[in-house]
Formats: C-alpha cells, sequence, structure tokens
C-alpha cells in the first residue's frame, strides 16, 4: 500500500520550514497581488546594511575578497542563507535547506586562512546553490517527486542514501565553494514552470505574477532575490536558460561533455540522444567565467567518462576578448521569429534593441535562414517520449501523488506505448543529418557576414514571451532547438516589460492556433517590469567564445541604457 502522499508532502514542507533560523522567519508575506516586486528595497528592509553589501555583490567580486581574507567565509555565508531563507518564504524556491553544515564548512575555511594565509582554492569562501538534482551529503534529493523522500532515487534502504555525493559538488568543495542549500525544480524536470506537491508553485521574485521558470527554476528564483551569487543547473531543452532569462541572470548551457554530470539524478537516465547538460547561472556574465574556468581546472575528463578532456582555453576566450578591443566587427545572425512561435512585444523591443545597439557600435546583422527548425523541433519532441512515459510514471507510482497538469499535458496520467528501437536509430540517423545542414549552413554564412568569417553568433529569443503566466507555458521551440544541435548559449538579459511602451499588438496574425493561444497571454498589466532576456548562441564547445561575447554585450547594453 502506498502511504499517504500529501502528508508526506506536508511533512516535508515543514521540515524545510523548521530549517530556517527562528528569527529569519517573517512576519507576514504579503500575496502576490499585494507585492508583486519582492526584489530591490523590498528584499532590503529584511536585512543589515552589511548583508545587503554583501549579498548585492557578484562571485567575481565577493571572490576577491574571501580569498584574500577581506571577507570572512562565515559572514559572507550567513548573509547569503539570511537572503536563501527570505527568498524561500517569499517564493518557495528550497527544497533542501543545510545552514548549520554551511556555517560549519565556512569556518574551517576561515580557519585554513587564518593559519596559512592562503585560500582553500579559487572559490574559497563563495556560496553555491545546487539545483536538487545534485546528491549531496546529509540531505535528501528528492527532485519534486515525494517518492523519493527519505529514499536514494526512490530505492528504500540503499547505502548510499545521504553519504553519495555528485562529482560536481566534490569538485565544488576542493575548490572552496560553501554549499548551502538545494532549488526547487518541476517533478520530472520536463517543464519551463517550477511546480511539484512538496513545495507547490515556485514564483518569480520580479514578478510574482509570473513563472520562474525551469526547470532550474529555484536557481533562477533564488539567483534572481539575490540569495546567491551563483548556481547550478541543467538543460535538455532549454532548464538553464528559460530561468536565467526570465529571473534577469546571465546563464551558460554548455555543450554536452564540457562540464561534469557524473553522479547526479536525473530523469530518463540513459536517453542519450538529446543529453542534459549542466551549467552556471549568475548575476554576472564574468562570474559564469570564474566558475566555469575553476571547474575546468579540475580536470574533471579523469572522473566523468562523458567530459572531453578539453581544459579551459585561455587563447579562445583572450582572442575574443583582443579582437573586440581592437574595434573590430563580429557578425550576429538574429532570429526574430522561429516560424512556430511569434514573440510577445516586449521580446520583439528586446531584439530591435540589442540589435540596433551592436549595428551602432559597429557590428554586423547578418540575415539568419537556417534549416526550417520546424523539422528539428519535430524530432525532439518524439525523444521525450521515447520510453512513452514509464520513468517518470514509476516515480510518480511510488507515492501515489498525481503529476502537475504542466506534466500530464506531456507524459499523460500512465505510461504510452515506447519507441522502438528501429524508430530510435531512424530519429538518431534524421538528426545526424540535420546536425549536418545546420553545419554547412552556418559556414556558408562567410560569404554575407561582412567579416569574411561565419556568423560569430546568432540573437534569438529565449522564448515567446518575458516570463510565462503559471500553466501556460507550451512553446519550447527557441530553446530545444539548441539542445538539438548541441550548440552552446548564453542568456543576457536586456531590458524590463514597459506596459506603457509594450502594448498589445492589435494587427498580430497568427501562425497557428497554438501562436495566438501564446500571444493572448500577453497583458502588459501583468507583465509590467518583468525582466526580458536574449540568448547569444554559439556553435558546439565554444563555451570560451561565447563568454567573452557575453561579457561584451552586456557591457554595451549597459552603456547604451
Amino acid at each position: 500500500m502506498v502511504a499517504d502522499w500529501e502528508a508526506k508532502a506536508q511533512a516535508k514542507r515543514e521540515e524545510i520550514f523548521s530549517s530556517i533560523p527562528k528569527e529569519w522567519i517573517l512576519p507576514s508575506v504579503p500575496s502576490k497581488e499585494e507585492q508583486k516586486d519582492v526584489t530591490g528595497d523590498f528584499a532590503r528592509q529584511y536585512l543589515s546594511d552589511r548583508e545587503v553589501e554583501i549579498t548585492e555583490t557578484d562571485a567575481v567580486g565577493i571572490t576577491a575578497k574571501t580569498t584574500t581574507g577581506e571577507w570572512s567565509a562565515v559572514e559572507v555565508t550567513k548573509a547569503f542563507c539570511h537572503r536563501a531563507a527570505i527568498a524561500h518564504q517569499l517564493l518557495s524556491c528550497l527544497h533542501e535547506i543545510f545552514f548549520d553544515a554551511a556555517l560549519a564548512s565556512a569556518k574551517e575555511m576561515d580557519n585554513h586562512f587564518e593559519f596559512t594565509k592562503k585560500p582553500l582554492g579559487p572559490l574559497h569562501g563563495l556560496p553555491v546553490s545546487l539545483k536538487d538534482q545534485f546528491h549531496v551529503k546529509g540531505v535528501d534529493t528528492t527532485m519534486g517527486y515525494i517518492g523519493w523522500i527519505g529514499t536514494f532515487e526512490g530505492a528504500q534502504n540503499a547505502k548510499n542514501y545521504r553519504t553519495h555525493e555528485s562529482l560536481m559538488v566534490q569538485e565544488l568543495r576542493e575548490l572552496g565553494a560553501v554549499l548551502y542549500c538545494k532549488t526547487s525544480v518541476p517533478h520530472t524536470l520536463m517543464s519551463g514552470e517550477t511546480v511539484n506537491n512538496i513545495i507547490g508553485y515556485t514564483l518569480n521574485p520580479k514578478n510574482r505574477l509570473l513563472t520562474c521558470g525551469g526547470s532550474s527554476g529555484g536557481e533562477g528564483a533564488l539567483i534572481g532575490f539575490r540569495g546567491s551569487p551563483i548556481g547550478f543547473g541543467t538543460d535538455i531543452g532549454g532548464s538553464i536558460r528559460i530561468p536565467a532569462a526570465f529571473n534577469g541572470l546571465f546563464g551558460l548551457r554548455p555543450s554536452s561533455g564540457r562540464l561534469p554530470y557524473e553522479g547526479m539524478a536525473n530523469s530518463m537516465d540513459g536517453q542519450n540522444t538529446v543529453l542534459s547538460v549542466v551549467g552556471p547561472l549568475a548575476t554576472t556574465s564574468a562570474s559564469l567565467t570564474l566558475m566555469t574556468k575553476s571547474i575546468l581546472s579540475r580536470d574533471p575528463w579523469l572522473h566523468d567518462p562523458l567530459v572531453h578532456e578539453i581544459p579551459w582555453r585561455d587563447s579562445h576566450y583572450d582572442a575574443m576578448k583582443s579582437l573586440l578591443s581592437s574595434g573590430s566587427k563580429l557578425s550576429f545572425g538574429v532570429i526574430r521569429n522561429d516560424g512556430i512561435t511569434s514573440p510577445h512585444p516586449p521580446v520583439t523591443r528586446a531584439l530591435e534593441f540589442l540589435t540596433s545597439t551592436l549595428a551602432s557600435a559597429g557590428h554586423e546583422i547578418t540575415p539568419w535562414t537556417p534549416p526550417p527548425h520546424i523539422d528539428a523541433i519535430t524530432l525532439t519532441s518524439s525523444i521525450w517520449t521515447f520510453d512513452g512515459g514509464a520513468d517518470v510514471h514509476a516515480a510518480f507510482a511510488l507515492s501515489g501523488e498525481p503529476p502537475s497538469s504542466q506534466i500530464s499535458s506531456v507524459y499523460g496520467t500512465s505510461p504510452s506505448l515506447q519507441a522502438s528501437a528501429s524508430q530510435i536509430a531512424a530519429i538518431n540517423v534524421a538528426k545526424r543529418k540535420w546536425q549536418k545542414a545546420y553545419m554547412e549552413y552556418w559556414n556558408s554564412t562567410s560569404k554575407v557576414s561582412g567579416t569574411g568569417r561565419p556568423v560569430d553568433a546568432v540573437i534569438c529569443p529565449v522564448a515567446p514571451f518575458a516570463a510565462a503566466r503559471p500553466g501556460t507555458y507550451k512553446s519550447y521551440s527557441y530553446m530545444s532547438v539548441w539542445n538539438f544541435l548541441d550548440y552552446t548559449g548564453v542568456v543576457v538579459p536586456v531590458t524590463t516589460v514597459d506596459k506603457g511602451v509594450d502594448a498589445v499588438d492589435a494587427g498580430f496574425q497568427p501562425i497557428d492556433e497554438a501562436d495566438r493561444e501564446c500571444q493572448a497571454t500577453y497583458d502588459p498589466e501583468i507583465f509590467d517590469g518583468a525582466h526580458v532576456s536574449l540568448q547569444l548562441v554559439g556553435r558546439r564547445l565554444q563555451e570560451e567564445k561565447m563568454l567573452a561575447i557575453a561579457e561584451y554585450v552586456g557591457s554595451v547594453l549597459a552603456e547604451a541604457k
């Protein structure tokens, strides 16, 4: 007999809440209608001036002080623990809280520095949050499933329950990072909204009427609230880039095999046609570079069989930085509409603002007419259901809990027909052919780019909307096409929705009924103030180049605002 799933969920919610120190409990929590935006001054009212200073410093700035002893690891950790506790009460963004263990770890780091006068590593004393796919000693990994509570990925009495750590967690500890919480995800991980039966729905801190994104939604919400300076998510169809965009953050989706995934929990493990990848989200592009470079310094290919032996390449990063500093121009392709779903007015304005800003800076904006994306999206959609939903429904069956509507709309309420080996092989062949066609198209752009080189990066929406209204996220085409290609992508914040400027397009002509429904979700009053971001896409394994470009684009946008 399955136990009462609602009682188990309630007990877990209470466990999470009870992990917050009593002195950090808010006297009251306003409704999302009463207080739509809980960032900025609203958040600061609960913090000391010193805590505000620390938590509103980016990862690069923090490590500059913690690695020199100017700031103690304990003080920095406690400040972020406090702000994370506030974030959870307002947004429901945490699955696991282990502040005491974090402060103990930070104290050890301070003792190490006092004795040796040297930092433990390049991330010494830096608080890092983790999506609840990472296994961390001493705490659960539920991934939003009630049936995983108190188990190792659903297995009862497993020897590695609360003792196993993912490779990335081990590497972060060796680098000097302080781990203090794990963040919320949609059960199954397969949704652009973060909702599960344990903690409910995770809200967007900038606009609580909208979603924070998914599946690394808790990361996006927490970092967007400044309850973390940097954290890690995963991305199989947009799950890093969506929450980065919706929360006004920078986020890196590396190509598969660049950063270690070994030892993490996952859905549909063994589906290798499109691999999930791990990557950072942060408040600045430079923070993404710091984290990526630090992880690669640990030679992760020695312990993860799927990681390429590609150290951080200063030559690639510095070459792009040098090219830009010399005044040389880049060429940017632009996707304004992928022919599947039309962007909302604020997204269209962001595209025009960014492209015109880059053009004014002397860069080329190159026409982009690649193979039709609908072909890749059709293939991608079939990949997510290779097993007919058997994996996710088995996880739901452990407790008897129902899937959220966001998940049942994809996987139904029970398993369906599975793909055969021959069907999977045929899709893999079609995928390889489409990747080849796209590769050659990109090569051909050297003839029209204005630089003599193929296009340096493609600019496109992250989603049709600035952020989705709850229950309305149904279009992933701007995201999953790049997973299908395994291209590198970086999200860059561009602007915010302005209801006085971003009016409903009265003359909008939909592509089809789904496009009409998506456009109908836009309401300037509801979306007002939400972050609007775009993504910069490079080719496979171009992480250093794309991070350099993202840093430049971020600086150009800052000057233009």
